[in-house]
């Protein structure tokens, strides 16, 4: 199945052709075939409510995982937060991706950080942030604890060991295709982690599209400057002499 819009509605297909029913972080057993679909927005929220729009036609629903410390989007800027409105109209969840790298090892500010990080979104997003995810997780931090600050953490013992678990990680399936995942053969419960960037393009190799996202923003940017400063002209490039 190709990354793409009918690649990742194919996907879902598949999964309700094998009895699998989705379910969230709060409802999934183990042993049932249950399936929590996960995104990590990494890069673009409104490719994010891109997708979050064909689940809901598709009648699914699942969590859409967002960073408040990076520089690739800004939660609260116009245009993304009208995004994440746009994500919680199609009937979705909105959590907290978190960069531990960010912060001290130390157990305790981790666990207060997380909470000030969530606490923040959920002023945001008007709604109770119920779990997090780790953004590129050190391998200490897979498999802990199932709750951090009181949220459901995604990277808990729960939903990467009792629960089977398979990611689209730079555009490629870094633990082998969804369907072949052993618990699937066996008819139990899977984490599909995917980003939506990935999903809503065209069939482009994964650099092509990151090449094209570039272009887009660059061409963005260079209009919004113009649209602040009126001594910018868009596609005016270089230095003067």
């Amino acid at each position: 199945m190709s990354f793409s819009k009918s690649g990742y509605l194919a996907l879902l297909a598949a999964f309700a052709e094998r009895g699998y029913a989705i379910r969230s972080f709060f409802d999934a057993e183990p042993s049932k075939p249950h399936l929590i679909l996960r995104h990590d927005v990494d890069i673009s929220v409104a490719k994010a409510a891109e997708l979050a729009e064909l689940e809901r036609s598709a009648g699914a629903k699942s969590i859409y995982f967002v960073l408040l410390r990076t520089e690739l989007y800004n939660v609260m800027s116009a245009s993304d937060l009208a995004s994440l409105k746009a994500i919680q109209e199609s009937g979705h969840e909105i959590g907290l991706h978190f960069d531990a790298s960010l912060y001290d090892g130390d157990e305790q500010a981790l666990e207060n950080s997380v909470g000030h990080e969530a606490e923040i979104l959920e002023r945001i997003v008007g709604t109770k942030v119920r779990a997090i995810s780790f953004h590129r997780p050190a391998k200490t931090l897979i498999g802990g604890r199932d709750q951090i600050a009181g949220r459901m953490n995604a990277y808990g013992e729960r939903f990467t060991k009792d629960i089977g678990y398979c990611s689209d990680s730079q555009g490629n399936w870094r633990f082998g295709e969804p369907l072949e995942q052993p618990c699937v053969r066996e008819h139990r419960a899977l984490q599909l982690l995917t980003h939506p960037f990935w999903w809503t393009g065209g069939e482009e190799e994964p650099a092509d599209r990151l090449d094209r996202f570039i272009a887009a923003r660059q061409q963005f940017m260079d209009e919004e400057l113009a649209r602040q400063c009126a001594v910018h002209k868009p596609g005016r490039r270089g230095r003067p002499n």
